[in-house]
């Protein structure tokens, strides 16, 4: 008799002590749909780090979904305040990754591409059922990551992406791609993390899409205020916006 899979609280529990940027809502997002895929399937994440988000994605997928997890580990853009590192940070991340990936029994089910994304994309061919974005916050590599890999998405796919309406570079790149798209509906979001389902819009639907992104503006601002408030060493009155901790919003 086959043991029974293990339960997203259990996964959600075992990643606690990862390192990582992942409240428990948009891990549920993950598992939920990582989950609904079946065999044959395919699932693409950009941006690992230490594998909090891959050890969810890994788990929840069934067998025959493939899972691939893209980041370089090359130090760079490793986390807020962090856009340039030193290699040996990114190695460090590198072996902490696949050994977390180990422990939760999922290095054998995740292909890990360790290229930037903008340079990997010979490595993925369409289509992606799943795409997951947490790479570069930037402004180019973020709208890259969106058009590039964005357009590999199956109709009827998922996009997800994390730091939206949060980080001002990923926020910029939404707005030139995905606000007047015709491909993407935006249904909403989990903190920052933003999801769209990959379906042809008519004219009167691109604009109420739009409306409902920009509707999350005053929402980014706020986290731009807290931002700017915890660089400053003044993370203590981020409360009065509604952030009780001194901690980046995500």
């Amino acid at each position: 008799m086959s043991a029974a899979p293990p339960s997203f609280e259990a996964i959600l529990q075992s990643v606690h002590e990862v390192e990582g940027w992942m409240s428990p809502g948009q891990a549920r997002k993950l598992w939920d749909r990582a989950s609904e895929l079946k065999p044959g399937a395919r699932i693409v994440e950009i941006g690992s780090y230490q594998g909090r988000s891959t050890v969810m994605l890994g788990t929840a997928a069934a067998e025959g979904v493939e899972v691939v997890a893209i980041d370089p580990h090359a130090g760079n853009d490793r986390g807020p305040q962090q856009i340039e590192g030193p290699a040996e940070a990114g190695q460090a991340d590198h072996e902490r990754f696949l050994a977390n990936l180990e422990r939760a029994g999922v290095r054998d089910k995740v292909r890990h591409v360790r290229r930037p994304s903008q340079e990997a994309g010979d490595e993925v061919p369409a289509p992606i059922e799943l795409l997951y974005i947490d790479g570069a916050h930037r402004l180019a590599p973020a709208l890259a990551d969106i058009r590039q890999w964005g357009a590999k998405v199956a109709d009827g796919g998922t996009l997800l992406i994390h730091d939206s309406f949060s980080s001002i570079g990923v926020t910029l790149a939404l707005a030139a791609s995905l606000f007047g798209g015709a491909d993407f509906r935006y249904l909403g979001r989990t903190g920052s993390m933003a999801e769209y389902r990959r379906e042809r819009l008519t004219t009167r639907e691109r604009v109420g899409n739009a409306l409902r992104q920009a509707a999350e503006l005053p929402w980014f601002a706020r986290n731009v205020v807290i931002k700017a408030l915890i660089v400053a060493k003044l993370g203590r009155l981020t409360r009065y916006l509604g952030h009780p901790e001194a901690n980046w919003p995500y």
